[in-house]
């Protein structure tokens, strides 16, 4: 496929991109700690104009410093000493041909009043955000006059220095969504009520930018076409945006001056379907876009899990869309439109929607560290990680292991110009990727292990299946180092009775597929979300299934947002939970549980343990035996998540022999 509509121009307003890709705002940490951009945001959106992205919109950024904070390290436009590295950060941008807008915005209820000062957040109707909890008072007039002021100082100091366009973030339940929303907006004066008084402070906005910088700069919006809060886990009888009125919405603001419309969905209530999880399929919300854009005549843009060059181009030549939006795909990939326009698709590392992301930028105040991720080590992070030694001359390594860790080793080394040779005892490479592919909803992992398999032969790695890493092996090559990735294996406690009894398995047995069985009553024991996605494999396969949990609430160390979605689906098969049981026993007819009010019983044709896993070290320490510099990675290291394979691997290749 040519691509001829994805990867042709487009004008926006007065602008014209080069490309048909935007990448979406999303937050990313890498500010400075006086909210101005620094080196660090100005590599990071640097290397995905770099790669080819038509318009780049940065992150949320402040309109205020008191009262507009949503995170650390946030970058900001409200104050003149912002411009210089605004600047800085347009030329970067400009200097790879792409164009970059700043994306305007106030969080409202929507952050944490700690962080604004420890005063209460200003909202249209002083309604409380049910996921922050935060303190809100109803904006007065006087305090609107302010806010629209505070939007039309930001996109002036954005035009001298000389960023493109500005996009107002009216979407994803933040301040402007506020007033637009008849769920938060329960004003009586001209700022509420119809979609008109409700639409008034955005129009007070992009008639105050035009007014102060012309009509020749470009401005969009961001709107929440349906704030789908009927999926929300906090019920409410007052009715969100949908997108009937969204639609209104944009005809009535268009003509005051706006140059396009970005589409999405949701708020902080209904969370997942703003940034959706694993199970959410490609495009799935692009037909919020194609009914704006049929009822308008500016560029709509459209957004939804989109991650696949095929799937773009179509959205765009049926006339759906005129831009899509790829934000997360992007931060996994910088060189997703360069790789499509020269015709290398199948190198494209697909984003695969495990949430790393935001995961981290929710601790990124706690750990000082910017947004990661899962797959992309050097993504904000370009900064640091900016000069790949390619000083291999053909030595030979030796990788053990062919999971996440021992691939991303092998592929960086490889780059850097050494002779790899894998080690892998199983059929396949991907190692516990194998597994986390196997529940309902997790075949984007398929991305994952096919883009290792596609790199590893295209760099010429020596892949050698089926081939255990004996001592002797190794030592055969003569390698100057040895990366081990042998990985993690499931806890079995032996001290509880009858768990060596035939129907007792781990969870890695039933998604490995040793262990299956259809019509029974099974207990999950451990509510992680290995387990509770073992838990949906064994519903969907016709069983009764009990999920057990220690703890005092159901996935205790899970991800929100990863597990609302899984909790959703495991309603739908009638799974039943028991937080606050502790396993004592597997009995003859199931299991015997310890809780705070005595011990219960529970019957169970099988159970199955999903109590962690533990670094597996033993080829470790035999192959230090003889190699005492080898170097652990992945869970061999430490036991954790596919981000913690990835980066550890990656670090350690990328240092290795650097002097040489």
């Amino acid at each position: 496929m040519a691509y001829e509509n994805l990867l042709s121009p487009i004008k926006i307003g007065t602008l014209t991109i080069r490309n048909r890709v935007v990448m979406g705002a999303m937050g990313s940490a890498t500010a400075n700690t006086d909210a101005t951009v620094g080196e660090n945001e100005r590599a990071y959106f640097a290397e995905r104009a770099k790669g080819g992205c038509g318009l780049i919109i940065n992150e949320v950024t402040r309109v205020n410093h008191n009262t507009a904070v949503m995170m650390e390290r946030q970058t900001s436009a409200a104050k003149d000493s912002c411009i210089p590295g605004l600047r800085n950060l347009a030329n970067d941008v400009h200097y790879y041909g792409g164009a970059i807008f700043c994306q305007l915005h106030h969080p409202g209820r929507q952050s944490f009043y700690e962080i604004n000062g420890g005063y209460p957040l200003p909202t249209p109707s002083g309604i409380i955000s049910p996921i922050t909890e935060s303190p809100c008072i109803a904006m007065s007039r006087r305090g609107i006059e302010r806010l629209v002021q505070e939007f039309i100082d930001a996109a002036e100091r954005c035009y001298k220095a000389g960023i493109d366009g500005v996009e107002l973030h009216a979407a994803h339940g933040y301040l402007l969504n506020q007033f637009l929303s008849p769920y938060t907006n329960r004003r009586t004066d001209d700022y509420g009520g119809n979609i008109q008084n409700r639409a008034r402070v955005v129009k007070e906005i992009i008639l105050g930018i035009r007014e102060r910088v012309g009509r020749d700069y470009p401005v969009t919006l961001r709107i929440t076409a349906d704030e789908f809060l009927e999926t929300s886990i906090f019920p409410t009888d007052i009715p969100g945006l949908k997108s009937d009125e969204a639609v209104e919405i944009c005809k009535y603001l268009i003509p005051f001056g706006l140059d396009a419309i970005s589409v999405t969905a949701g708020v902080y209530e209904s969370m997942n379907t703003s940034w959706e999880p694993t199970s959410y399929p490609e495009g799935w919300k692009v037909y919020l876009a194609e009914k704006i854009k049929k009822a308008v005549n500016v560029p709509v843009f459209g957004v939804g899990v989109i991650r696949n060059p095929d799937f773009a181009e179509k959205a765009i030549a049926d006339g759906k869309v005129d831009c899509v939006v790829i934000a997360r795909g992007q931060m996994a990939d910088p060189e997703w439109v360069n790789k499509t326009a020269q015709g290398r698709v199948e190198d494209i590392r697909r984003c695969i929607s495990c949430l790393n992301c935001f995961e981290t930028l929710q601790t990124s105040a706690d750990t000082g560290e910017p947004v990661s991720c899962a797959l992309n080590p050097r993504s904000a992070r370009e900064w640091f990680f900016n000069d790949l030694k390619i000083n291999g001359a053909g030595r030979p390594v030796v990788i053990v292991g062919g999971g996440p860790s021992g691939c991303e080793a092998a592929r960086t080394l490889a780059e850097r110009g050494f002779k790899v040779t894998l080690f892998e005892k199983s059929d396949k490479l991907g190692g516990q990727l194998n597994l986390a592919n196997k529940p309902p909803h997790k075949d984007k992992i398929n991305w994952a292990i096919g883009w290792y398999e596609t790199q590893l032969r295209k760099l010429g790695v020596d892949v050698r299946l089926s081939t255990p890493a004996t001592v002797a092996a190794i030592k055969a090559l003569s390698p100057i180092g040895v990366f081990v990735g042998t990985g993690s294996e499931s806890i079995v406690p032996r001290a509880i009775p009858g768990v060596d009894k035939a129907n007792v398995a781990t969870s890695s047995d039933v998604l490995r597929g040793t262990v299956s069985f259809t019509g029974k009553r099974a207990a999950v024991i451990g509510s992680g979300m290995t387990g509770l996605e073992t838990a949906e494999l064994i519903a969907s396969q016709g069983n009764q299934v009990t999920v057990i949990e220690m703890a005092d609430k159901i996935g205790p160390d899970a991800s929100f947002q990863n597990l609302t979605d899984v909790q959703v689906r495991l309603q739908d098969f009638d799974v039943k939970f028991l937080p606050n049981h502790k396993l004592a026993e597997i009995t003859d007819s199931g299991i015997r549980l310890e809780t705070t009010s005595g011990d219960v019983s529970l019957d169970a044709d099988y159970v199955v343990l999903s109590l962690g896993v533990r670094a597996q070290q033993d080829t470790l320490n035999e192959i230090r035996a003889e190699f005492p510099d080898a170097v652990a990675i992945g869970d061999t290291q430490k036991v954790g998540r596919i981000a913690n394979a990835v980066h550890t691997a990656y670090r350690a290749a990328y240092k290795f022999r650097i002097a040489d």
